[in-house]
């Protein structure tokens, strides 16, 4: 069963309490959609929509990606699904095979 997508008010309230956790504070923004005419800081809302926005798009690509099986595997979903779990390319892999003994 798919989860319900999350409303604006609950995607609020986490993107502000994420922002907290990293000492960021939304409410020093001014508030509404128009940006601070001085300090060209953006409204309040306008952020807020924006992140949403984000949260809504591109993470939840990013979270559905998963790597190719290797095109010699069977097409047998189990195995195709443990092997997309294989280890990410690497540029220098010879820095990690260190790691890895």
């Amino acid at each position: 069963m798919t989860p319900a997508a999350p409303t604006d008010a609950e995607l609020n309230t986490m993107i502000t309490a994420r922002l907290a956790s990293l000492g960021i504070d939304l409410s020093q923004l001014p508030p509404g959609t128009t940006s601070d005419p001085v300090t060209g800081s953006p409204g309040r809302d306008s952020v807020l929509a924006s992140l949403r926005s984000f949260m809504r798009g591109t993470v939840a690509n990013l979270a559905a990606y998963q790597l190719p099986a290797p095109q010699e595997t069977a097409p047998d979903a189990a195995t195709a699904a443990a092997l997309s779990q294989q280890r990410a390319p690497m540029l220098y892999p010879s820095i990690s095979t260190e790691w890895r003994r």
